[in-house]
This record gives C-alpha cells, structure tokens and sequence, in this order.
C-alpha cells in the first residue's frame, strides 16, 4: 500500500475513546474484509460467552469456581446482593487501613510511622503490584515499596539489605490465597526470622492478603497480626490487581486506587459492546488472531515508550500466557495453543532487538504504547523547537514505519498520560481481551493444569531429597551415585540425585563428596558425622 492508502486503512480501522483519550490502531495488522466475515460467528459467541462469564457462569470447571473480576471495579454486577456487599466492604476496609497507616493510628510498636512495605508473592500476587508502583507511584511515597517475589535466598538477602535499619518501621504484606504456595511461605519464613533475630514482633508488623479460611489466614489469626483481607476463590492471581492482592500496596504507597477501579470499570463498558469496530478488547482479540492465524504462530512484543511502563510487559506475560497456554480445546483437541509475549521499552530497543525485529525472522507482532504527555514540568529544548519527548515520539513513529516497510505487524495504543484511571483501563483492556480471544480459539483461559503440574514435579524433588539425605544419614560407608539410588529406591531418578547431591555440597549442607564433582562417574558421596 502507499501512503495515502495506509492513510485510509488507518482511518478505516482507528477506535479512539473521547472519555479515556484512549486510541487503538490495528491498521499495520495484516487481515482484510474475508478475515472478518471469517471471524463473524466466532465473535458472536465470545461475546455472549464473556456475558455468561460476567452472569456468574462456571468458568473454571476444573476448580467449580467463576469468575468475577470485572464485579471489583463495578459491584452492582456481582450476581448476588451478598458478593456485592462483600466487594464494597472490602474495597471500604482497604481504604480505612491506608488512613490509619498514614495518620499513624497503626503504627510500629517503636511508635512513629511506617515508613515502607515488604510485599511477599509470586506471580499474579506480584507481577501486578510491581508493574503499578512502578508505573503510579509517586518519587516520594508515604511508603516504599519492596517485593520478595521469589524463593531466592540470595534475592531476599538483597531486599532485607535494601531496607536495612528501616525494618522496624517496616510493614509486611504476606500474598497466597491458599496459604501454602512454597515460595511464598518460604519468604515469610525467612522474613520472620530476620524480625527475630532483630527482637521485633513479626506479628506487629505483618498483614495478610489470603483466602477464607487457609492456612495463612489461620497463622495470621493466631499470631494476631494488623490487618487480614481477603483473596476470593472466583479472583484468579493473574486478574487479581484489582482486588486487595493490588490495592492494599498501591493505596499504602499513595496511589488512587478509586481512579484504577474507575478506569477499570469505563473500559469494561466499552468492551461489553456487541460490535467488533465498538469494542476496543474486540478489536485487539481480532488483531492477536490474525496476526498469529488463530494458532498463536507470531509472538507478542510489547514496546511502551514510557519508561513507568517498563513492567507491563512482565505483568502481561503472565496474563496472557498463563490464561492462552493450553494443550487442549474445550472439545478436548489437542491444539496446544498460547502466544508468547516479550517485551522492554521503547526507544532503549532502538539499540536492542528491533534490528532483528525489522530484518531477522519475522515470527512476531508489534505494540506499541504511546504516552502523549511528555513529562509534567516545564518541557526543555534540546535543540530549536525540538524536546527529548519529541525524540521518544520520532522513534517510536520512526520503527512502526520502518516494521511497516518490511511487512511486520504492528497494533499501536496511544494514552494521554500515565496515571491511575489510565492503567486502571489498561489492565481491564488486556483482561478482556485474553477472555475474547479465547473464546475465538475454544479455549478455557481460567484453568492452568501446566502450572499445577509444575508444582507437582518439585514437590516430588524435595521428597527425593529427603530420602536421599536420610540414606546417606544411616550408611556406614561412601557410596557411589550409583549405589546411592539404588540404596533410596530412586534408580531410575539418579540424574535428580545426582543434582540433589552437587546442590547440597555447594551450600555445605553435610554432604562429602570424593572425586570430581564435575565428573559424576567418579564420586563418592557420604555424610559429615
């Protein structure tokens, strides 16, 4: 196409939300008028399967849960007066718990204020709430904001010593719905020790985000930490920002959780549209199919030119590719569908991987997100007339043009500004989005048996360590790998024993080793006595 035919296509295809100032531009996508006639009935029933969903229907069959994120940000959607009581209850005590940490009516035992948050989560408990203090929170918080999102021990050294003699007047968020996610109970393990080693009341500075009646929610209980909120069985981890999981930190760290959950709840009316060049979730759903054929055969890169949106890319892999990774259809086909997301900021991949973006294989499309606002002080000129914004935006039309150039496809979103109601519509576009597409490709996007089967597998390795360790405990003499599987009944898992052993020797954990460590054929392996 030429220029002024692009120009039409842009025109043609352009949604633009007066409201939100929110744009999206599917034109550099390649589809045309049989690809929308193709995809007609296929949106015809996502859109009548996302008003079951949002009606209370059975999403996760496997759990006998719904799901019910879209009924956080507007309650009089909940199917039941008592959900909807529940939500705004809720909601009301996060706000209360933030007033009182920052008049300091909850305060440090010392007295005085606190003056940060320790976040413990994985996944869905932490990706969301890192991507929002990064994107919203302001330089100078009332508190600030650390994670220990992995089982790390070296990781969770390095956060302890960031907030150093701060500790004391430290909060400490512990996030699992269950209670018993390993690597969450694994950092809060490692947390209380270090308050008790310091002589401070883990207790006194602990708050829980969980499920009713778990085993966290018990412990929270019994110990008589601050605060317990609630983690509701029909919020999956991935759309759980909106919820405590989310807003308990954003509110503590100044951030207007009112304006996430407004925006939120504007963007979810426009995607409850029944029209395809109405509904901004439909239109980026239609864009992921044609650009990956329904089958998920291009990747999904995103490239925000804004540097407080640098973590939405992480926020969104998990979102997408936990909820479209799936082996199997609802017919129970194996289709092994999914669309792996990426992504950095703009323009640092300017000098990263956009070179192969335009010239390499071309096994991707493009989003681009688009800030207007520059900055919100005084622009400077860095040469006549020209500002460094001025710069973000020339290479940011520059790549989608030069992309264009060689074929590769391109969706662009462009947003007034970063700020509450803003990320708030953001993150309910790409929730919907994720339910549309699922549905176009006959996928549950609420179950994640991958993730449960992961869980599984290292269940099984800490189960093999522990006999091996007892083994080697109770021999008389050094054995070699060989005769130690045997020895366990593990010999058909001697390469994991073998990995058990180097691991522990490491870490000096007991185990003594004779022969090359590298060389597993020639070692002997005992236990200190």
């Amino acid at each position: 196409m030429n220029n002024l035919q692009l120009w039409q296509r842009y025109q043609d295809w352009l949604y633009y939300n007066e409201d939100l100032g929110f744009y999206l531009d599917i034109s550099r996508i390649s589809f045309d008028d049989a690809t929308i006639e193709e995809l007609k009935p296929k949106f015809d029933r996502a859109f009548k399967d996302i008003d079951a969903l949002e009606g209370g229907a059975i999403a996760n069959p496997d759990e006998n849960r719904m799901v019910g994120h879209y009924w956080l940000r507007d309650p009089d959607l909940a199917p039941t007066p008592e959900l909807r009581q529940d939500i705004i209850d809720t909601n009301n005590s996060v706000l209360e718990f933030q007033r009182q940490v920052h008049r300091g009516e909850i305060h440090p035992p010392s007295g005085g204020k606190f003056t940060d948050i320790l976040s413990i989560g994985i996944g869905g408990s932490a990706l969301g709430p890192q991507f929002v203090a990064q994107a919203l929170a302001p330089n100078d918080p009332p508190l600030k904001i650390h994670f220990i999102d992995n089982t790390d021990p070296a990781g969770i050294d390095r956060v302890i010593a960031g907030i150093g003699d701060r500790l004391e007047t430290t909060l400490v968020s512990v996030i699992s719905k269950s209670g018993g996610t390993p690597e969450t109970r694994n950092g809060m393990l490692e947390v209380k020790k270090v308050y008790q080693d310091r002589n401070l009341d883990f207790a006194a500075h602990a708050f829980a985000i969980t499920g009713k009646s778990s085993k966290l929610e018990a412990i929270a209980e019994r110990e008589g930490w601050l605060a317990i909120f609630p983690m509701r069985d029909w919020v999956g981890g991935r759309t759980s920002e909106l919820s405590p999981v989310g807003l308990v930190s954003a509110a503590l760290q100044g951030i207007d959780i009112k304006a996430m959950l407004e925006g939120a709840k504007t963007m979810d009316a426009l995607t409850r549209q029944h029209s395809l060049q109405d509904n901004p979730a439909a239109l980026l759903a239609m864009a992921w199919y044609s650009a990956g054929h329904g089958r998920g055969e291009k990747d999904m890169v995103i490239l925000p030119y804004k540097d407080s949106l640098l973590l939405f890319s992480r926020y969104l892999q998990q979102l997408i590719m936990e909820s479209l990774g799936k082996e199997k259809d609802l017919d129970g086909n194996v289709v092994n569908q999914g669309i792996a997301v990426y992504g950095n900021k703009g323009s640092t991949d300017q000098h990263a991987y956009v070179q192969q973006l335009r010239e390499g294989v071309n096994n991707f499309f493009l989003t681009f997100i688009e800030v207007l606002e520059d900055r919100t002080r005084e622009y400077v000129e860095i040469e006549p007339g020209i500002t460094s914004g001025d710069y973000l935006k020339g290479f940011l039309l520059g790549t989608r043009t030069a992309l264009n150039d060689k074929q590769r496809d391109s969706i662009t979103i462009t947003i007034p500004k970063v700020n509450e109601r803003i990320v708030g519509a953001l993150i309910a576009l790409y929730e919907r989005g994720v339910s549309i597409y699922a549905s176009l490709v006959n996928i549950n996007a609420y179950h994640q048996p991958g993730v449960e089967a992961g869980k599984k597998a290292a269940a099984s390795v800490l189960d093999l360590q522990k006999k091996v360790v007892e083994t080697l405990q109770h021999a008389s003499a050094a054995m070699s790998l060989e005769e130690l599987a045997d020895k366990a009944q593990v010999s058909q898992e001697i390469e994991t024993v073998y990995k058990i052993v180097r691991h522990l020797n490491a870490n000096e954990r007991g185990i003594i080793v004779q022969g090359k460590i590298g060389q597993p054929n020639t070692i002997k392996v005992s236990w200190q006595k």
